[in-house]
């Protein structure tokens, strides 16, 4: 014989309702609010059932529960146990085998189910938990470039100086060159953006031809002036520092930051040099050329440019990035950028 209607008063009616209403909680509890209002409403058993996936027992225990003790008897006796936490012996030996060992398999880093099995007696969830707590991710890598230049601490300041405080009524350059541009146009067409699918291009592409960019980056005004060339040599970046220096006020103080590349260091770069007193070259330490800011721009121009671009010819991609080069210039912004470890050698690629 099926137990008798549970009567719900006008307060625990509100409070149950609210307890379904609400948009964080307990499942489980808003489940058996509900399986009390339906029973208390008159539904059937069997519709019960169908609403709440559930069976005779899930609506016999939690109706005769609010009956004895009201909302307090929905509050399960047997939350169940808190997950345990690992004891220190066991992080310990989690982070040894971590950070001193390579797996037994010839594999060339952990997963946590890896170190799970060589542990033997550790869950793949507790390394995962250790693992999360001390901010250890064996599956990534980062790469980073060293310099072995022995000023690169002088080097470095006497860059770091003229960005941080630049000689008065003098301009900054940073100069580069963006070498072997290619012209590359595609084979098929161009799938534009639509909504669910993202902009594709054809997998097989044509080769154009190459292109230099030169660059000079003002510091002081973000403003950049750039000439492409069919080649990368020394008299094409003397003629380069020509017309940073036409651009300038005459016997304006010139400072070009630039890398150790071979080509800016040659016999003609030092006769431009003797000729143009009010121009100072200042070169990067070896293998530090992330310490020029024209980096970061070249970096933006392959961005927006480059990487997507389709060019038909050597011609239409030096129109694309002269295009570019012209729009930036109408708002130029200066380079917001700091270096606050001076003794640091190395940079770090993510």
């Amino acid at each position: 014989m099926w137990a008798q209607r549970t009567v719900v008063g006008t307060h625990s009616l509100a409070e149950l309702e609210a307890i379904i209403r609400k948009r964080s909680g307990s499942a489980a509890l808003v489940r058996r609010a509900r399986c009390v209002l339906l029973w208390a409403d008159g539904e059937r058993r069997v519709d019960i059932r169908t609403k709440l996936a559930c069976n005779d027992g899930f609506v016999s225990r939690w109706t005769k529960a609010f009956e004895i003790q009201g909302l307090a008897g929905l509050v399960s006796v047997h939350p169940g146990r808190a997950p345990v936490r690992p004891v220190a012996k066991l992080e310990a030996r989690v982070l040894n085998k971590t950070l001193k060992h390579k797996p037994s398999d010839g594999s060339t880093h952990w997963s946590s189910r890896t170190l799970a099995d060589e542990l033997g007696d550790v869950s793949f969830s507790a390394v995962q938990r250790i693992w999360r707590k001390h901010g250890l991710q064996p599956h990534r890598l980062d790469r980073h470039l060293v310099s072995n230049d022995p000023d690169f601490e002088a080097k470095a300041a006497d860059v770091i100086g003229l960005y941080l405080n630049p000689p008065a009524h003098a301009a900054v350059f940073c100069v580069d060159e963006k070498t072997a541009i290619q012209a590359l146009d595609r084979k098929d067409r161009m799938l534009p953006l639509s909504p669910g699918r993202a902009e594709s291009h054809g997998f097989e592409y044509k080769r154009n031809g190459t292109l230099s960019l030169f660059a000079a980056l003002n510091t002081a005004t973000g403003e950049v002036l750039g000439k492409t060339a069919a080649r990368h040599t020394s008299e094409q970046f003397v003629a380069f520092l020509q017309d940073v220096l036409a651009s300038q006020p005459q016997k304006r103080e010139i400072h070009v930051i630039c890398d150790n590349v071979s080509s800016h260091k040659t016999a003609l770069v030092q006769e431009f040099l003797t000729q143009h007193p009010s121009v100072r070259i200042h070169y990067t330490p070896t293998y530090s050329s992330w310490l020029n800011q024209v980096e970061n721009w070249f970096s933006r121009i392959q961005r927006d440019v480059i990487s997507r671009g389709i060019f038909a010819s050597v011609k239409d991609l030096d129109k694309k990035i002269m295009r570019y080069i012209r729009a930036h210039n109408k708002d130029p912004k200066p380079i917001k950028w700091k270096y606050d470890n001076p003794g640091r050698r190395h940079r770090q690629f993510f």
